[in-house]
């Protein structure tokens, strides 16, 4: 048996050393020599791998070890001993106490809230963050105004607009019910336009050029922007309050993603405050928000024929009323904006909080309006002899209805419309109109 190994191995080993070894053994040889080369590159790698991460071990500890070691020689030879550092004021600091004996006129003009209704909220925390929204100044001089640094009124806006979106938007922005939907129902009847639970608009809110997708914020008029949509009541009072889409965005996509819609179409209690009808030719015609052409038609958001097809005067009449009675929402825009100028140039706030500061005001808009805290003409920015306000971008009317109920009851509602104006005329003695 050893006999017959024997050259069997030697007969190996000779193939082997051949110059010119048979292919299907050559080829195993190479495979195994890939192989192994392959393991020792692996193993080298992981080696210099290991070393570079005790290396970089060792200078973070000897780092560490440095800096301590420097700080306690510091601790030791260092002469002053102060716990806190203050950073010494100028006369900046007094404007705080000076404001203190504003009377009620300078205090409203400095703070667009009198001195009663701010009283009934907190006092310099808030003086800070009004100042802020009243002119969206810059932090540097706030700081400088009220004695605190720049952090702190940076750090105090934020805080006080978070603070008033959490605790007081519920209290003051809520669609009406009850009472209030009554007075809001009423309240449009005496506007010539009945059967209408609140107007419902967009506008533009500046703001800086956003570090992500800049060019979603760029509206039609060349600026950047954030959109707020707002439904406003008869009293110029926001009633619900979406913000923050970009720029770019049409009313109708803004519209389909807000909560006001997915309740709309979704939530019964919601729908409840649409429900109340009249009858019309056996249809009824429920309560209902009124929008512009930008907006979709819908049963409970009626708005006015567009111009795209030649109107009768019926059609014509219903479209001006309606537009009439909608002229809340720029009513309220413009006193929101007047009051807060926050809302009419771009700040250098992230425009992630933008919404909060948007909804902020609209909560604090209310609270004026509640408490009969007017609006001072010299506050309108429509009339600054500046003119340097930035003009709100065009709307495309909304394309996309088609004949469906929604459309049946405007008609209806129409005739129905024309019937009580023609009423109203006779009341008058207008009976040639």
């Amino acid at each position: 048996m050893a006999g017959e190994e024997v050259p069997s191995l030697t007969a190996l080993l000779c193939s082997v050393l051949r110059p010119n070894p048979p292919p299907l053994f050559g080829g195993q040889l190479f495979e195994l020599y890939r192989l192994q080369t392959e393991l020792l590159r692996r193993r080298r790698e992981r080696e210099m791998m290991e070393r570079d991460r005790r290396r970089r071990q060792y200078l973070r500890r000897r780092r560490a070890f440095l800096l301590s070691s420097i700080a306690a020689i510091l601790s030791l030879i260092t002469s002053t001993s102060r716990p806190v550092w203050v950073r010494n004021r100028t006369a900046g600091q007094n404007f705080w106490a000076t404001a203190e004996s504003f009377d009620d006129d300078q205090w409203k003009a400095q703070f667009r809230v009198s001195r009663a209704t701010f009283d009934y909220l907190p006092r310099r925390r808030l003086a800070i963050t009004l100042w802020w929204f009243a002119r969206s100044g810059e932090y540097r001089s706030i700081a400088d105004m009220f004695g605190v640094g720049i952090a702190t009124v940076c750090i105090i806006v934020r805080q006080v607009t978070v603070a008033i979106v959490e605790r007081l938007y519920r209290r003051f922005v809520s669609l009406p019910s009850g009472q209030r939907l009554d007075d809001t129902i009423r309240g449009f009847r005496q506007r010539r336009y009945p059967q209408c639970a609140g107007a419902i608009g967009g506008t533009h809110i500046p703001i800086a050029p956003p570090r992500d997708n800049p060019e979603h914020y760029l509206n039609r008029r060349g600026w950047h922007s954030v959109i707020l949509q707002a439904v406003v009541d008869h009293d110029v009072r926001f009633t619900d309050v979406y913000a923050g889409w970009p720029g770019s965005t049409s009313s109708a996509t803004v519209l389909s993603s807000s909560d006001l819609y997915l309740k709309a179409e979704d939530r019964p209690d919601v729908r409840r405050v649409f429900q109340k009808s009249l009858l019309s030719d056996g249809v009824e015609i429920p309560l209902h928000l009124i929008g512009d052409a930008s907006f979709p038609l819908k049963p409970w958001l009626m708005k006015g024929y567009g111009e795209r097809h030649q109107l009768s005067p019926e059609q014509r009449r219903f479209t001006f009323a309606l537009a009439s009675a909608r002229s809340v929402v720029d009513a309220a825009f413009a006193r929101l904006k007047g009051r807060w100028r926050c809302l009419l140039k771009k700040s250098d706030i992230d425009v992630s909080m933008m919404p909060r500061v948007v909804a902020a005001c609209c909560v604090l808009h209310n609270v004026c309006q509640q408490r009969g805290d007017g609006f001072l003409p010299e506050w309108s920015f429509e009339t600054d002899p500046s003119g340097n306000y930035l003009v709100q971008p065009e709307t495309d009317e909304y394309e996309g209805d088609a004949y469906c109920t929604a459309e049946v009851i405007r008609h209806c509602f129409l005739q129905d419309f024309l019937q009580q104006w023609r009423q109203a005329l006779r009341s008058r003695g207008d009976v040639n109109k």
